[in-house]
């Protein structure tokens, strides 16, 4: 029984293999990890919410200030300059909060954008290849156990794009 099964596995494999003559595949994260135009995105994300960024950590830094005086001066403090330095360090907590919150949820978002551009080149690149180089099926790196050196593309895709400005 157990013989049946095996020998019909291999008579379905063979036509599968006879097909697919020409395999390659490619390591998308090193693909992403090499990419030139990172540092470019990087950059770009940088000037877009560096204000926002700026007035975030300022938040921060006030907080911080405001914690060390209450630590340092609150002995000397009336009960209503406490309640108010209490009052003024909750109000700035909230507003950090709000702020960050959003100023995370916005760069999360525009690097996703980012990245799916990104993702749109690098598979015009892996079909391009691909097509110029008659590969039948192109893999993702961690889809395979095994791979000769010569049979992955990475290093191919990189250098195409990076001649992509």
């Amino acid at each position: 029984m157990v013989n049946r099964a095996l020998v019909t596995l291999a008579f379905l494999a063979v036509p599968m293999m006879a097909q697919a003559e020409k395999i390659a595949v490619v390591d998308m994260g090193e693909v992403f990890e090499q990419l030139p135009q990172r540092e470019q995105i990087s950059q770009s994300l940088k000037t877009e919410f560096g204000d926002r960024v700026a007035e975030v950590q300022k938040m921060q830094d006030e907080m911080r200030s405001l914690v060390e005086k209450q630590q340092r001066d609150g002995a000397l403090m009336s009960e209503t300059q406490k309640t108010d330095m209490v009052r003024k360090m909750e109000s700035l907590k909230a507003e950090f909060q709000l702020k960050g919150k959003a100023l995370d949820e916005d760069m999360r978002r525009r690097q996703g954008e980012e990245q799916n551009k990104l993702l749109v080149q690098v598979q015009k690149i892996i079909n391009d290849i691909a097509a110029k180089e008659k590969y039948d099926i192109v893999l993702q790196r961690g889809a395979v156990i095994f791979v000769k050196p010569e049979a992955d593309i990475s290093g191919k895709v990189v250098e195409a794009l990076s001649k992509i400005k």
